[in-house]
């Protein structure tokens, strides 16, 4: 019986403790430059924001000293209970 309860442990916990995923949101027709900015918010179960938090494209190239942006990504990492989900702008 122990040995079930162990297994099932760590099956949940893997499958709790995921890799990040990144996906395109958008590309412009600027070159892809060199700077790279991100802002981020952390949410609990997904759906409810931990503090105020600005993760927008504007706040990533601002973050990133970016005026051309390139193209946008976004980029979620799931923690446990804890999602946190970044916006990642590339450009000059």
């Amino acid at each position: 019986m122990k040995k079930i309860i162990s297994i099932l442990t760590v099956a949940l916990t893997l499958t709790l403790a995921s890799c990040a995923t990144t996906t395109p949101l958008a590309a412009t027709s600027n070159p892809v430059g060199s700077k790279i900015g991100e802002a981020s918010a952390v949410y609990l179960f997904g759906m409810f924001p931990l503090g105020m938090t600005d993760m927008g494209i504007y706040t990533a190239a601002k973050n990133g000293g970016i005026t051309k942006i390139s193209t946008v990504d976004q980029k979620v990492t799931p923690m446990f209970f804890l999602t946190t989900y970044t916006t990642v702008v590339s450009g000059e």
